[in-house]
Order: structure tokens, then C-alpha cells, then sequence
């Protein structure tokens, strides 16, 4: 049986290329009502109909739990199940590695090997390396059309790296001290589910970490307490740019001071805002963008677009634009305002080859060129990234402890 794999760029639309799948552009003879589709995309329709209509046992095996509560890990194999489920003669898998700890992308890779010899797989990857073993038969975008080329040529697919300039900082945000965050005995639980505990973490000024751990450990929870997004950090000895929580510093006051990117951010912007206006409300920490913008401001989200590639679309809106290109700009919106904190949240999830290696590149120049301290959150390993400490977080029965490791 035959499989095939996709390799594009942030720049490609993969919606009409999944459609020009399911056409039977490049496979001949699909049966479009046997053909399913594992990827975020599927994966959020999901979620929006439970948001909409209050179930959530579609693809949860019965389990009374919403599936934006579930892991990454756990959210892909019920969708992937559920696809199984189904036996469907075609299954076009979306980067299916994003998001997942060692184990988990482990266990998907394992199950798509099983399904080989009856179901026709169908990859789309923006990496190269995602690339499933067993795939031979590889198109890759040649000018405005599609051309098959073998595994071994790939490597002739290379990557160019020149040289970038970060864009200038509208203005220095000043924080009192050296320490930017301190937690001290934390401890958090959901419906009596203890999550994390005994979480002792210090981030000082200009420091470079990795925070890592399996899916569903408590990273996300860490970050949501640091950013002011969870509630739960009232009453914890929580410091955060010399402000122990609940000692007067209001969320706007401290959201100045952050710069976050999360893949789920990208859900709270469903307006229609160009992706100019998307960068520049970086710098007022808003949902659209509701302040004029200094001609200052303006020049430096030029800047950006340039860096990114984007300035001649600047205009569009930010809903038309690839996923890949999403995550770029919503990147850039956290780092436009070079603010003393930058938390990055699985930012390469998506990325092309071509734009990970640029925002590797931009980070390391971040870490050794400015005085922001960055907290990177991933499970990939992107070469040539080179945190300085790391803090990771193992499980146990009584919530995840924290460790720092050398």
C-alpha cells in the first residue's frame, strides 16, 4: 500500500490543499466520505461544537470531561481514536507530532504504523524530520506546482539562514530588582485534583529557561499563575517583578511587563483584525486594537513584518492566514514590546522549517542581547536553542513536583 506525504511551508494554504487531497488531485480514486482528518483543525471543530451545544462525549469515549480540560496528549489519541473508529479507507494526519511529550508522540507514530497495511495515510508536514518512516512517495512545492520526489532527495531540500536583526524596543520597561518571579510552597488543585505541589522557582533577570515535562504535568497551569491568567495565585506566595500577589499591582500593571504566546491564545482572536493591527496591539496587551498607535510603534511593527516577510499583506485579515503565519505574528505581537518576561508556550508548533530556525535564531539573540528573561515551553527540540537552566516537572499521585536540573 501506498502512502504519501506533504511538505510545505507557512506560506502555503494547507486548507486548499487538504481539499485538492480529498479531490484526488494527487491520489487518485479517494473516496471523499472515506477520508478523515487528523489535525488541529478537526480537533478545534470538535471543541467549538461542544462550547456550543454543552456535550462532550462526541470523540471522549463516554469520559464526562470537556476535551479543552484534556492534555495535549490525551486530546490527540480521542481524536485519533474516534477517526479509527470509524475504519475509514484514507486518513490525512496534520503535524501530528506538535504538542506531545516523547511518550505520547510515541504512541500516535506506533498506531499510524499499525494502520499502514489497511488505511491509506496521507501526511502533511512542515518539518521534514516529522516525516513518517514508511513514507516514500513525498511532494514538495515546486514554484505553483506540486512535484514527488524519494525520501533520499530530501535532504536536497535545504534551509537558508541569514543573518536577522531584531527590531528596536519602543520603550525600556523598567522592573525594580533582579528577581522576576519567585514561587515559594505552591501548591494548586482542580475539583479536589491536586495538579502541582511544592513548586520552589526562581526566574531572575535575563536568565533563559525551558520548563519541561509530560503532557498534563501542570506546565500550563505554571505559566497561567505567572501571567495573572489564573485566580488560584491569589493566596500562594507568589512574587512577580518584586510585587508579592495580592499586594496592590494590578493584572494590567503586570500583563506590561509580559509577553505571552500560547497556542490556545489564538482562539480569543476571532475578530477580523489585519495583521498589522494584530502586532501592534503587542503593545497595549488587547484583543483587537482599541489605542492609536505612536508613528513610533507603527515603524517597529514594520520592522517586524519585514523580519517575517509579511509586510506586503500587511493588510489582510489575520483569519485568512495560514496557521503557521498565525503563530508568527501572534510570536511577534508577544516580543514587540521587548518586555522584561517573555513566556513562550509550544511558539513552534506549526512552524516550517524555514520559520523555526528564524525564531530560534531571534530568541538566542534575545537571551544574549537584551536583559528579558525568557520561560520556553516545549517538547520539540529545536537545534541550535540553547536555554541556560531548565525546570521540569515530574508526576506523582499527590500533584507534579518541580526540579531544577543542571
Amino acid at each position: 500500500m501506498n502512502h504519501y506525504a506533504f511538505y510545505l511551508s507557512n506560506f502555503e494554504n494547507k486548507q486548499d490543499l487538504i481539499t485538492q487531497i480529498r479531490l484526488g488531485t494527487f491520489v487518485k480514486g479517494i473516496d471523499t466520505k472515506n477520508c478523515e482528518l487528523y489535525s488541529e483543525v478537526a480537533l478545534n471543530s470538535f471543541i467549538r461544537e461542544e462550547e456550543i451545544h454543552g456535550h462532550f462525549d462526541v470523540i471522549s469515549s463516554g469520559a464526562k470531561k470537556n476535551l479543552v480540560k484534556y492534555s495535549d496528549g490525551e486530546k490527540r489519541k480521542a481524536l485519533l481514536s474516534y477517526i479509527i473508529s470509524k475504519k475509514p479507507k484514507y486518513i490525512i494526519v496534520d503535524n501530528i507530532l506538535d504538542n506531545l511529550d516523547i511518550n505520547a508522540q510515541a504512541e500516535i507514530v506506533k498506531t499510524l504504523h499499525s494502520l499502514k497495511e489497511s488505511i491509506t495515510i496521507l501526511q502533511i508536514a512542515n518539518r521534514k524530520s516529522d516525516i513518517l518512516d514508511f513514507i516514500e512517495n513525498i511532494y514538495v512545492q515546486n514554484g505553483t506546482s506540486w512535484e514527488v520526489i524519494s525520501r533520499m532527495n530530501m535532504e536536497e531540500v535545504v534551509d537558508i539562514r541569514p543573518a536577522y536583526v531584531i527590531p528596536d524596543t519602543y520603550e525600556k520597561i523598567e522592573v525594580s530588582g533582579d528577581s522576576l518571579v519567585k514561587l515559594k510552597n505552591v501548591f494548586v488543585s482542580y475539583d479536589g485534583v491536586p495538579i502541582v505541589k511544592n513548586i520552589y522557582w526562581e526566574v531572575q533577570k535575563g536568565e533563559f529557561w525551558q520548563m519541561k515535562g509530560p503532557n498534563g504535568v501542570g506546565k500550563s497551569t505554571i505559566l497561567s499563575l505567572i501571567s495573572g491568567d489564573n485566580a488560584r495565585a491569589y493566596g500562594q506566595d507568589i512574587t512577580l517583578f518584586g510585587v508579592k500577589k495580592g499586594g496592590g499591582e494590578s493584572i494590567w500593571e503586570l500583563k506590561k511587563k509580559v509577553g505571552y504566546f500560547s497556542s490556545e491564545l489564538k482562539r480569543g482572536f476571532q475578530r477580523r483584525e489585519s495583521i498589522e493591527k494584530m502586532i501592534l496591539s503587542g503593545f497595549f496587551d488587547s484583543i483587537g486594537l482599541y489605542t492609536q498607535p505612536s508613528k513610533r510603534q507603527i515603524e517597529i511593527t514594520v520592522q517586524w513584518l519585514d523580519l517575517l516577510g509579511l509586510y506586503e499583506i500587511r493588510k489582510k485579515n489575520f483569519s485568512s492566514l495560514t496557521l503557521g503565519q498565525q503563530r508568527m505574528i501572534l510570536i511577534a505581537r508577544a516580543m514587540v514590546k521587548h518586555p522584561p518576561l517573555l513566556i513562550l508556550d509550544e511558539p513552534t508548533a506549526g512552524l516550517d522549517d524555514h520559520a523555526a530556525l528564524l525564531f530560534t535564531q531571534l530568541i538566542n539573540k534575545i537571551s544574549k542581547e537584551t536583559e528579558t528573561s525568557i520561560i520556553y515551553v516545549s517538547h520539540r527540540k529545536e537545534k541550535g536553542l540553547e536555554p541556560t537552566y531548565i525546570f521540569e516537572l515530574f508526576p506523582t499521585e499527590f500533584g507534579a513536583i518541580g526540579k531544577i536540573q543542571q
